[in-house]
């Protein structure tokens, strides 16, 4: 019964996740679908991603204030009642494009702050198990790749199948289940919200800035994130012509977009059955090195088995990053902070993607898909030299603090 609340928060991740993925599909392609335009399209999808960054960095207060567990059930019951009403207004009286945009914009909006809690609550929880962080964060991170890895193609699948309106229905009851995972199954939190000991809202926000800044490797990783994001954000589009422009066919681009995905799962778990024996700087960086290796194969345009095996590479290496980065961050940062400064770190994170993807758009249209993996892999080595010559990654070996001892 001690590990059930972090078996739930699992399960309430694969859940939303999933449902985000299936929402990304459902709703563009409605949009397609009823006005025809590929403008009002993309209008839609950006909407649904600008208030990740703004609810991720502002919405941190609001978790520590409201409470973590408080916050991942008002955060699912909002963005289910946001999605619902879309297929609903369609079947009764009619949707506007503009109304279509505000809804998209309040479920994204309300789901950023959602996702901090859960990951706010997660050491809480992992502590209760008697599980070591290192596991327990890989596993997370190996299930939020499964269900990014199997959400899209669910929602092309649940689309084509049942219709793009029946699958924002079952989108907006995922995310009831999900809240009610989490008011069944964890418990109400001991420590006092952040709301009864701090003060104003942009006072509590700087104290949250404040931490990252002066904590040197808070600030390392936050640099080496935003960098990172930055440079493989037009990963995707880049891999799309690469595909094309290498092989000619969609599948091919589906195998490679699969293995890499596969490849960062296996790595996560890999990393949550033994991370916990490895050093972590040395680990750290030895992952990073190995992604900038898969792009530098694929610039020199190998045969289709060969650029597989690159990707299985990239994506094996990248697995454990995140969890190892995760187990970090809640060695390093106070409970009380943890909404704002994960907040924070999520909104950085984000907001480096958008001018990741329309830099390397210009790029690959520029010089072609393998000069640009070329330019990304000798970027991302650059970033990983940075990583090796700064002394602050060495605080990651370093022993942990009495709160978060590891289980015997």
């Amino acid at each position: 019964m001690r590990r059930a609340p972090l078996y739930a928060l699992y399960a309430a991740d694969t859940i939303s996740l999933s449902g985000n993925a299936v929402a990304q599909i459902a709703i563009p392609w409605y949009v397609l679908t009823t006005t025809g335009s590929a403008t009002l399209t993309a209008l839609v999808v950006f909407f649904n991603f600008l208030p990740i960054v703004l609810a991720a960095f502002f919405g941190g207060v609001v978790v520590d204030r409201l409470g973590f567990r408080a916050t991942s059930v008002v955060a699912d019951l909002a963005s289910s009642a946001a999605v619902a009403a879309i297929p609903l207004l369609a079947a009764t009286v009619g949707i506007e494009i503009w109304q279509l945009m505000m809804l998209v914009f309040v479920g994204a909006l309300l789901d950023a702050p959602g996702a901090t809690a859960r990951a706010a609550l997660f050491p809480d929880v992992v502590e209760l198990a008697a599980v070591r962080m290192e596991r327990a964060s890989g596993v997370r991170s190996g299930i939020q790749q499964g269900a990014q890895l199997i959400g899209a193609p669910l929602g092309g699948v649940l689309v084509a199948v049942v219709g793009a309106t029946a699958a924002l229905w079952l989108d907006a009851v995922s995310f009831l289940v999900s809240a009610a995972l989490v008011v069944v199954f964890v418990p109400r939190p001991q420590r006092t919200p952040a709301s009864e000991q701090q003060g104003r809202f942009f006072e509590e926000l700087a104290e949250g800035l404040r931490f990252i800044w002066s904590h040197r490797l808070v600030r390392a990783v936050v640099v080496m994130v935003l960098l990172t994001n930055l440079i493989e954000a037009p990963g995707p589009v880049v891999l799309a012509v690469f595909a094309r422009e290498e092989y000619g066919s969609a599948a091919d681009f589906g195998l490679l977009v699969g293995v890499l995905g596969g490849a960062a799962l296996a790595g996560a778990l890999g990393y949550s059955a033994i991370g916990h024996r490895l050093p972590r700087r040395r680990t750290f960086l030895l992952c990073f090195a190995g992604v900038p290796v898969g792009y530098l194969a694929l610039a020199a345009q190998p045969a289709l088995p060969v650029a597989v095996a690159a990707l299985a590479l990239a994506g094996f290496a990248a697995g454990p990053i995140n969890p190892l980065l995760f187990t970090v961050q809640t060695e390093i940062v106070p409970a009380a902070l943890r909404g704002r400064i994960f907040g924070a770190i999520r909104a950085g994170a984000w907001a480096a993607i958008p001018l990741g993807i329309l830099v390397g758009g210009a790029v690959v249209a520029a010089v072609g898909a393998a000069a640009t993996f070329f330019a990304m892999g000798v970027l991302l080595a650059t970033v990983v030299g940075y990583g090796f010559l700064n002394p602050t990654f060495r605080e990651m070996d370093r022993a942990k603090s009495p709160e978060q001892k590891p289980p015997p």
